[in-house]
């Protein structure tokens, strides 16, 4: 029988130390590249062209030039447009408009939402699923189609809330809370669901324990539960105050029926008004991004906030 020495079957004599690792392959460098292309097509073709586009258009305004007969032509104006924008009066109210509505909505729907999840994970309800579907389907409702029923529900003539309430709904001092309502009935669903399923994750052996220390259900909640979902609470808090920001369905829906929503009456119906009404396109391109501008700003505070609450 013929034995094989060692170093022929290895190329390289015993006790040789051995060559260098071969270099990773091509094909694995590529693959994070590839799999991350899709989302960075994403990004790039639906945030990041239109705002640079947007940025583009806020630097022009139209003007005519000599008696008119050439027409309107496109004139470079630096932050003109901005500046414009945030002179105008009526773009201040709207923003105005927006931060009263906020400061009610925001705490009314999610302490509404946080409330019936508490509700519904310490199972103080009978036929949860039936709650749970009957709380959540107003965001199954199309957000215009809400509009249009709560607009007929406030109508004087045919509404039945019109009577019932103490206050005009489609007047001057009842055009906002008609529309916090509004919105609060839609989206308090949606995010009783998110927290609900928040405090589904939390553990049962902690929960056992507060009951063993004697700590009641409201307690528990307060003290327990709560606290160990913050960070599902600050990031519907986040999505929440960007969605107040960017408030048009509603208002939009209601103008056709009160005069006291007027077609500037939040800062997306601004947007609106100057880009399809006024055709003045400088101008709703520098107040879409001035509204970006403080959605980013607002967003970041509050992730800020959260992330100092957590330490």
């Amino acid at each position: 029988m013929t034995v094989v020495a060692p170093e022929a079957e290895t190329g390289r004599p015993t006790g040789a130390s051995p060559g260098p690792a071969r270099p990773p392959r091509r094909r694995s460098r590529l693959a994070p590249l590839v799999l991350a292309a899709p989302f960075a097509l994403l990004l790039i073709g639906t945030v990041l062209v239109p705002i640079a586009y947007a940025l583009y258009l806020s630097l022009f305004t139209e003007r005519l030039s000599g008696l008119g007969f050439d027409g309107p032509h496109d004139v470079f104006v630096w932050l003109g447009n901005y500046a414009d924008v945030l002179g105008d009066p009526a773009f201040r109210e709207s923003v105005g408009n927006v931060a009263v509505y906020a400061l009610v909505h925001v705490p009314l729907m999610l302490g509404a939402a946080l409330a019936l999840a508490l509700l519904l994970d310490g199972a103080t309800v009978r036929l949860r699923q039936v709650w749970t579907l009957a709380v959540f389907l107003p965001y199954a409702v199309p957000g215009v189609i809400a509009g249009l029923i709560w607009a007929y529900l406030y109508s004087p003539s045919i509404g039945p809330l019109n009577d019932a309430l103490p206050w005009d709904p489609l007047g001057s001092d009842g055009a906002l809370p008609s529309i916090v309502n509004m919105a609060t009935w839609q989206w308090t669903g949606y995010n009783m669901i998110i927290f609900y399923t928040a405090l589904r994750t939390v553990p049962r052996e902690v929960l056992e324990a507060s009951t063993v220390d004697g700590a009641g259900p409201i307690r528990t909640a307060l003290a327990v539960k709560v606290p160990m979902i913050r960070p599902t609470l600050f990031v519907a808090l986040v999505f929440t105050v960007i969605g107040s920001l960017q408030l048009f369905t509603e208002p939009l829906v209601l103008r056709s029926f009160s005069s006291s929503v007027t077609s500037t009456w939040t800062p997306s119906l601004y947007v609106y008004e100057a880009a399809f009404i006024s055709n003045d396109y400088g101008r709703a391109a520098a107040a879409s991004l001035l509204l970006a501008l403080a959605s980013a700003l607002l967003s970041a505070l509050v992730m800020r906030l959260s992330t100092r609450r957590s330490r």
